[in-house]
């Protein structure tokens, strides 16, 4: 694995650079290139989110963004409503940095506690949370929320696969029979059960988003023209 990780790293290097070219935008997503392959292969590998890459790159995002805002146009917005004048530019990146941090995390920590209320059993741990803290806090709301859209549904997808691959392999048949013996159930039932309790972890499928979404969306911003005038 780690020639493949170094060689993935490069290649997103190179994506930055051609990307953004030499700018103080390269110097953000680099950095967050760094965060986001160290969270995604750790949580492929031991199913952790360590707090010590989550929390530190949470307070980079906010830093950076004063330099690099997300350009979500949210606080602008906010700003002219509540207030009907704008604060300083630097001041407005912190405050997108906040707000996607917010809601990114926020968003996420609501959709575990359904998902325990519905199923009554952990969903997915509060690494997850807290890597949403920090990938807010460098996308901003709009991208955040396009990051866990587009990492759910690459998680369910690559999930339904694996499960279905683990099916019609054969996994799980030896025991599966065993358990059949003891009345417990057909074969094919309980090897679909085993096969439905393969967990695959949440954060590594962020990551994957949060790249797309940074080369995809980071470069798109909303226009307040009209509004400011």
């Amino acid at each position: 694995m780690y020639p493949l990780v170094e060689l993935a790293t490069g290649l997103l290097f190179v994506g930055c650079f051609l990307q953004f070219g030499i700018s103080q935008a390269t110097v953000k997503w680099l950095f967050f290139v760094c965060l986001i392959v160290i969270l995604t292969v750790t949580d492929l590998r031991v199913r952790l989110l360590p707090d010590v890459i989550t929390w530190p790159g949470f307070a980079a995002g906010v830093l950076f963004s004063a330099f690099v805002p997300p350009n979500d146009g949210i606080a602008p917005g906010l700003s002219l409503m509540l207030f009907h004048k704008l604060p300083p530019e630097r001041f407005l990146g912190v405050i997108e940095a906040l707000l996607g941090a917010a809601f990114g995390s926020f968003l996420l920590w609501g959709a575990a506690a359904l998902y325990k209320l519905v199923r009554g059993r952990e969903g997915m741990g509060m690494g997850d949370v807290k890597m949403m803290i920090m990938v807010g806090a460098f996308l901003g709301v709009r991208n955040a929320f396009i990051t866990i859209l587009l990492g759910t549904l690459l998680g369910s997808v690559f999930g339904m696969a694996v499960i279905a691959i683990m099916y019609a392999g054969g996994a799980g048949r030896k025991l599966a029979e065993r358990a059949s013996r003891r009345g417990l159930g057909t074969v094919n039932q309980i090897r679909w059960l085993i096969a439905s309790q393969y967990h695959l972890p949440l954060g590594t499928f962020l990551g994957i988003a949060a790249l797309i979404v940074m080369f995809v969306f980071s470069s798109f911003s909303i226009d307040l023209g009209p509004r400011l005038r």
